[in-house]
């Protein structure tokens, strides 16, 4: 088992413990004031990608009999709750409204890029590599005129959004001006039709925007794949340093940004979390898509830009959805969905197989994440009694048999 699979083990030993979710009547599910004159609004007219739901402004849910009603503290300018393997839309406010996504964009760069280069391919990082790295830019650390493995460097965009491994890669991808255009393509491919790529970092660039639809389309597109995966669900890993005297290679740790993964900054950690991508700007404010398991159900959450002044409020409002989204399931009819890329048979998304159990013991877990120097988050997380319990979230997404079977068939 890789050090990614081990440490994916221990990204899911969590409490079982359900956080309760606060519910209140219809009426008063947030989201940004209309009537505020001093705040921006959505287009009249967005996409209807997914539904003509989903191309309306506010928020849009049909609850039935028995349904939860959504929690209060919503204030995102745009978020969507989709059932990762159905593709259901449960619930979206402002789904197709354009804004800026940050380091959330770098699930897309990941979906188009990842596949071409070998993991353990070697590149010595050049000078003019790390040209052109915007202000404040979040950096790994990778240095010019040394080597790093493949691996390591998308080590560094999941889990400390590199802008510096980002441009490294894109490097081996043959540059910039390809690497857009091929982010580009790939989003049309997706029908991520919201999405305009100017740098693949996700750095505030003009006309560089995306949706919470299309931020959810692109993480479930890149679910499909194991070694995104396996870095999504990686919270602590080995990042090679500097070259020392005896000829060996120091390194040091690296944690991810993803609050709901290790429990940082005052989050309590999710249950069940798996990924997938943080992200904040000047420009955009905070974004985050988040994937969940609980039981047999895989959901999809992305929040772009609260307006709250809650400390982490993206995650704390992710972390609702995510609760009201499985209590949700089944009692409410479907806004819209995640549409299937361009070239799949059928154009349904449609057609996942179904999730399994995961069964590992808790010290297991323990164990996976002391190996190969990357560790889980759950190795923190101590519950009543000193006991950790395992759930199936983030091992299971790491080794199920993805890809989505409709999604994987082309037409000829």
């Amino acid at each position: 088992m890789s050090a990614v699979n081990r440490t994916a083990l221990a990204v899911a030993s969590a409490a079982l413990l359900v956080p309760s979710i606060l519910v209140v009547p219809a009426a008063h599910a947030a989201g940004p004031d209309p009537k505020s004159d001093d705040k921006p609004k959505p287009p009249a007219v967005m996409s209807s990608v997914g539904g003509e739901k989903l191309g309306e402004s506010g928020t849009q849910v049909n609850l039935l009999p028995g349904a939860p009603v959504l929690p209060k503290e919503l204030s995102g300018r745009s978020w969507i709750v989709a059932d990762a393997e159905s593709g259901e839309v449960l619930a979206s406010h402002n789904a197709h409204w354009r804004l800026a996504p940050a380091s959330t964009l770098k699930m897309l760069f990941a979906d188009t890029v990842l596949p071409r280069l070998p993991k353990e391919q070697v590149y010595k990082v050049r000078p003019a590599d790390l040209e052109g790295l915007g202000d404040g830019s979040s950096l790994v650390g990778v240095k010019e005129d040394l080597e790093y493995k493949v691996l390591d460097l998308w080590r560094g965009v999941f889990l400390k959004s590199g802008n510096d491994a980002v441009h490294v890669l894109t490097a081996m991808n043959g540059g910039l001006g390809k690497t857009v255009a091929d982010m580009n393509a790939h989003a049309r491919e997706l029908q991520a039709v919201d999405t305009h790529v100017v740098s693949p970092d996700g750095y505030d660039s003009p006309g560089q925007v995306s949706s919470a639809y299309d931020l959810t389309l692109i993480a479930r597109s890149g679910m499909q794949k194991k070694d995104f995966r396996e870095y999504a669900a990686t919270a602590r890993a080995r990042f090679p340093g500097e070259q020392l005297p005896d000829g060996t290679r120091d390194t040091f740790e690296i944690q991810s940004t993803n609050r709901l993964m290790t429990g940082a900054d005052g989050v309590s950690p999710y249950p069940g979390i798996a990924g997938v991508k943080n992200g904040n700007t000047t420009h955009a404010g905070a974004t985050f898509t988040g994937i969940a398991q609980r039981g047999d159900k895989v959901l999809l959450v992305t929040v772009m830009n609260p307006q709250s002044d809650e400390s982490q409020a993206v995650y704390q409002e992710t972390a609702r959805l995510l609760d009201w989204g499985f209590l949700a399931a089944g009692r409410v009819k479907p806004v819209g969905e995640l549409v299937a890329p361009r070239s799949a048979d059928g154009g349904t998304s449609r057609g996942a197989p179904p999730v399994a159990k995961a069964s590992k013991s808790a010290a297991a877990a323990r164990q996976a994440a002391a190996d190969d120097g990357s560790s889980g988050a759950g190795i923190a997380l101590a519950v009543a009694g000193g006991l950790l319990v395992l759930l199936a979230g983030a091992v299971f997404l790491v080794n199920r048999k993805w890809p989505v079977a409709v999604l994987s068939r082309r037409r000829p």
